[in-house]
């Protein structure tokens, strides 16, 4: 199975707010040249990285508006105007298959966000609902969540269905994996590995807290969604993140500050959101992925 060429790779720090534009950011990054002899990184006599880091962008600033059905909108069209490629989104792409009747397909879900209009938090009451009905006892089941395969084996920090991500897995998959997946030469994974050899842009879910973890680098203590100036030790937990993400991307002095001075973490987490789909996305096993039993159902995170 054979990925199509891919020349920009996206991160996307996702939001379900009604001002979404205003926490969403977006991190683009691109391949860096080949070069005949090593190059180094800001004069520290470190090879370059694979990557650099070419725009990273509130959304709102990209929209024009931070109202979250016109920013989301705008966010499917900027995706659906790319080519060659790669798109990591922070937000769940489907929900544990024991919420749904035996069969019950991918597609279908959709249908079932569709029941309830813009009331996310009603829906989140109705996945709990049929979380707790379920009768078997295992390691992904909690008092009344159930998690998806991936959010074990990637240790999400919260199920699909948790009070403080339904927002975020609501609008996400309605407003914005939905449209995407019905785009021409656009593959949402990995439910549609089958669109892979047309496609012109591929698209993942990606939890930069995963990412971290699987990197062995600090996953708290970097946000600071009270605002204001970061306290100390929020400021060095960035300063070591960052140091760790240029191994795998160059980052302008421009953006550095704009990822330092960003209370919520937000713009720091596109931009892990991007390398970690990078490197998933190109060292995964796409064949086994694709004939998993639950992973074509209800979602797999690449990290």
């Amino acid at each position: 199975m054979t990925l199509p060429p891919l020349d920009a790779f996206y991160g996307v720090d996702f939001s379900g707010g009604r001002l979404a534009g205003r926490n969403v950011w977006v991190a683009h990054t691109v391949p860096v040249p080949p070069h005949p002899q090593p190059l180094s990184l800001k004069g520290r006599g470190e090879p370059a990285p694979p990557l650099a880091l070419i725009a990273l962008d509130r959304l709102e600033s990209l929209a024009g508006t931070a109202e979250r059905t016109p920013a989301l909108a705008h966010l499917v069209q900027l995706v659906r105007s790319s080519s060659a490629a790669l798109w990591g989104f922070d937000f769940p792409f489907g929900l544990p298959i024991e919420l749904f009747p035996t069969g019950h397909t991918w597609p279908k879900v959709f249908d079932f966000l569709g029941e309830y209009a813009d009331d996310a938090y009603r829906c989140g009451l109705e996945c709990v609902r049929r979380a707790r009905r379920l009768k078997y006892a295992e390691a992904r089941k909690t008092k009344h969540h159930v998690r998806r395969v991936t959010d074990v084996e990637a240790r999400a920090p919260f199920d699909t269905f948790h009070y403080r991500i339904i927002y975020q897995t609501f609008f996400g998959q309605r407003d914005v994996i939905r449209p995407l997946s019905l785009t021409p030469r656009t593959a949402v994974l990995p439910f549609q590995y089958r669109k892979l050899p047309t496609a012109e842009r591929v698209i993942v879910e990606c939890c930069p807290s995963s990412v971290l973890k699987g990197l062995g680098l600090p996953h708290q203590n970097y946000k600071q969604p009270t605002g204001g100036p970061l306290t100390r030790r929020r400021k060095l937990t960035r300063h070591r993140l960052l140091a760790a993400l240029e191994l795998f991307v160059d980052i302008p002095a421009t953006f550095r500050r704009v990822m330092m001075r960003n209370p919520g973490g937000d713009a720091l987490d596109a931009v892990i959101a991007a390398v970690g789909a990078w490197r998933a996305v190109h060292s995964a096993d796409h064949q086994a992925i694709a004939r998993h039993p639950r992973y074509r159902h209800e979602g797999r995170m690449y990290v």
